[in-house]
């Protein structure tokens, strides 16, 4: 993309993020693409999120064994492509314990990107979006360069998630260089002007965060439970206290929390009064993008459902997604990650 065009993409973010201040408006950030109508992290998903509207779209991204970045949900493969199919990867199917989780599939960083190429995509969660199943084994495993390349030519921004980066590097396949090589390759800091990157752990965005080179605008992940696998006397709680919040402005913009850290549910699974925590990291100058909205019944509070209570069958219809999109948007949150760009688009308008 040529530098007119990426001031151009510049230009029509403007208006939803300031990336130096506070949003004029909350962000759509579409969640690993728009993963409610096409299978997850593929180029026709980031393309379909695109044409609704999204502001951003979000690839996560794991490692090659020949250390090219390509975007998955999780470097185990299993579940969102063919790979089970190939026979000839059959000898590659091993388990792993990943930040203290044992798995058993195949894993990215034992293919070469050639070898992922021969792969197609598969819906994650086919009993929820049996409808994304006609599009299984249509779509390549896209790299980070290529996701890059599509927002650039649409003017969007990118929210890039490094996936495991302390046990990544213990493969021998580091993604802090690999990442910092294809930003410089997609543009140096013209592309990290429209582009958040984010982590669940501390150290990979630190890294970043304190370049010369590049200004990047970091966000740290946190969940309700746990804590960052790379410092593990640490845990989220106590990263989002006051003085938590204040040691992550010196390193990040914002943070990306689970939904019931800022909307909590009720014992009857039903939304309760938001917290202050919006409020509190407001207070430090960060930015608060929650995730992730989903329109399936099966996602959603007991109150937006729709259909039979507690019918099995009715889990998969899409409920009332759009008043929980806008209960997020009156708490005050700067973005949201959702799985329909096209809801969060029109609840925030």
């Amino acid at each position: 993309m040529n530098r007119r065009g990426v001031l151009l993409g510049a230009a029509a973010l403007a208006g939803c993020a300031s990336m130096s201040g506070t949003p004029s408006r909350p962000i759509v950030i579409a969640h690993r693409g728009a993963s409610a109508y096409r299978p997850e992290h593929t180029l026709a998903g980031y393309q379909l999120a695109i044409e609704q509207g999204a502001d951003f779209i979000e690839p996560d991204l794991v490692m090659t064994k020949d250390h090219v970045l390509v975007c998955r949900h999780e470097n185990e493969i299993s579940g969102t492509t063919d790979v089970a199919d190939h026979p000839e990867f059959a000898d590659r199917r091993k388990a792993k314990t990943v930040d203290g989780a044992e798995a058993l599939g195949w894993w990215v960083e034992d293919f070469t990107l050639a070898e992922l190429k021969t792969l197609r995509a598969r819906e994650r969660i086919p009993q929820l979006r049996p409808d994304n199943v006609a599009y299984n084994d249509q779509f390549e495993i896209p790299t980070f360069a290529e996701a890059l390349a599509l927002a650039q030519q649409h003017g969007r921004g990118i929210y890039p998630e490094l996936k495991h980066p302390t046990f990544l590097r213990e493969q021998g396949v580091d993604p802090v260089p690999a990442f910092i090589g294809a930003v410089n390759e997609g543009g140096g800091q013209r592309a990290a002007d429209i582009m958040y990157v984010q982590c669940f752990e501390v150290g990979a965005i630190r890294t970043l965060a304190q370049m010369s080179s590049i200004r990047w605008q970091c966000v740290q992940l946190a969940s309700v439970d746990g804590g960052p696998w790379d410092q593990r006397d640490t845990s989220y709680a106590e990263m989002l206290s006051d003085d938590g919040l204040r040691r992550i402005a010196e390193y990040a913009r914002g943070i990306g929390v689970e939904k019931p850290l800022i909307i909590p549910r009720d014992a009857g699974d039903n939304l309760m009064t938001p917290t202050d925590l919006v409020a509190r990291a407001h207070a430090t100058n960060l930015v608060v993008h929650p995730w992730t909205f989903r329109p399936e019944n099966f996602f959603l509070s007991a109150s937006l459902r729709v259909g039979a209570t507690g019918a099995q069958e009715t889990l998969r219809l899409r409920g009332n997604l759009d008043a929980e999109l806008r209960a997020f948007y009156a708490a005050g949150v700067d973005g949201v990650f959702s799985d329909d760009p096209a809801a969060a688009v029109a609840a925030r308008s």
